[in-house]
């Protein structure tokens, strides 16, 4: 059998890095969206666990980052053949990922960085 398709998850220190460079201010800090519950479904299916994925926002129950889904659609990637990729994965989780991805775009908070 040859390699996937589907990529691993990401590095392990990938989270970590990334808390480290808004901690600088060299990256912007997104929040999480504030009223997550209310989202149809969403809080259900998406969740953020520090020991999970480095607090990425994952499928619930999975170890499948939010952002994974989103990279898998955004490569032109089928629901169909990301559900045969992924099995645990249902279409209610991809409509969830979206869900999040759209919320936290609404809810982004975009800072200056000092250049002084």
């Amino acid at each position: 059998m040859g390699k996937s398709r589907f990529p691993a998850l990401g590095p392990p220190w990938l989270g970590q890095w990334r808390s480290a460079a808004v901690k600088a201010g060299i990256i912007g800090r997104l929040r999480p969206p504030r009223e997550a519950s209310t989202v149809g479904g969403m809080s259900e299916r998406i969740e953020i666990n520090p020991r999970v994925c480095g607090g990425q926002p994952v499928i619930k129950g999975t170890r499948i980052s939010v952002a994974t889904v989103l990279e898998q659609l955004a490569d032109n990637e089928s629901w169909d053949s990301l559900l045969g990729g992924y099995p645990e994965l249902t279409r209610e989780d991809i409509q969830a990922a979206l869900e999040y991805a759209r919320h936290s775009i609404l809810h982004t908070e975009i800072t200056a960085l000092d250049t002084a």
